[in-house]
């Protein structure tokens, strides 16, 4: 397994975190299975319209560059006032000391609209850390550690809280009717223990085959490739054997299907690579004279014309 705290895991969870929870439809699904076990954000939602969640375009997003996986959405609040509140979703799988800078930086340059007339450009922006780590580790509790109670909650310049990805029950993520998102969530509570893996998500198996084949062959493919940096092939294995029946049924892409196919495509290339190289070699023997079209048929094995295309 990977290093959690390498560029590379950060990474790795990043991209299957912003496939997944860019939609607004399983954002909003994130967030209100995240509000059964989390009180202030249980709050938020209940003074905000989660039907007018829209979502802020992200070319501002390092994602590429440093892991970071910042998704940033607007809402109206639920008084129907025509007052706008952000929403930035980031996610984290291991410890982070400048998480509260880098969501400080994005809350300044991304919540704000640009109308004339207005008295203060930002507005109030609710910043939720999804965690799936190893370790135990809470960036809002070490914050506030020396600070009276007064101040608790006070102490960021905007509303901030934490998930444990780890605390959303495996029953809500089953029960939830957005199956991409229950799967997704599991997937990445246990990207680290293979056996609650293994237990976990072929109970999804009744679900999937409700889905769309295409969704279903398209989440299976992305959850595959995400686990793929974090569990040995032997996990993969059983996975597959776990979807076989599913595959066989509908037509989806199991895990196993997904690497064995990266295998063939990998090789595929790598010889067709090869192939233009030799051809490439033999051509520039013949034009400096080297060779012979002849002679470079007969060793190289190709055509005369191959060798004589431009």
């Amino acid at each position: 397994m990977m290093n959690e705290n390498t560029s590379a895991a950060k990474r790795s969870h990043a991209p299957f975190f912003r496939w997944l929870f860019s939609n607004t439809t399983h954002a909003r699904n994130l967030l209100e299975l995240s509000a059964k076990v989390n009180r202030d954000l249980s709050e938020f939602l209940s003074v905000v319209n989660l039907d007018t969640l829209i979502r802020i375009p992200d070319s501002y997003s390092e994602v590429d560059e440093t892991g970071e996986a910042d998704i940033a959405f607007r809402v109206n609040v639920a008084t129907g006032a025509p007052v706008l509140v952000g929403i930035l979703l980031e996610h984290k799988s291991g410890r982070d000391v400048g998480i509260l800078e880098q969501i400080d930086r994005y809350v300044h340059s991304v919540m704000r609209l640009h109308e004339d007339n207005r008295i203060f450009s930002g507005f109030p922006t609710m910043a939720i850390i999804f965690y799936n780590g190893r370790e135990n580790w809470d960036p809002l509790k070490l914050l506030e550690n020396g600070y009276p109670k007064y101040f608790h909650g006070t102490v960021l310049p905007f509303k901030c809280t934490f998930i444990n990805m780890a605390d959303i029950p495996d029953s809500d993520c089953l029960a939830c009717e957005d199956v991409e998102t229950g799967m997704g969530i599991v997937a990445m509570k246990y990207a680290f223990d293979k056996d609650k893996l293994l237990t976990a998500l072929p109970q999804f198996k009744s679900s999937l085959q409700k889905m769309d084949g295409n969704k279903a062959s398209c989440l299976l493919q992305k959850i595959s490739l995400y686990l793929k940096e974090y569990v040995d092939q032997g996990v993969l294995k059983e996975l597959n054997m776990a979807f076989k029946s599913i595959g066989q049924k509908y037509g989806f892409v199991s895990a196993g299907d997904v690497f064995r196919q990266q295998i063939a495509d990998t090789q595929q290339k790598a010889e067709a690579k090869a192939l233009e190289d030799k051809l490439n070699t033999a051509k520039k023997m013949v034009h400096d004279g080297v060779l012979s079209v002849e002679n470079a048929m007969s060793y190289f094995g190709f055509t005369r014309e191959q060798i004589l295309e431009n």
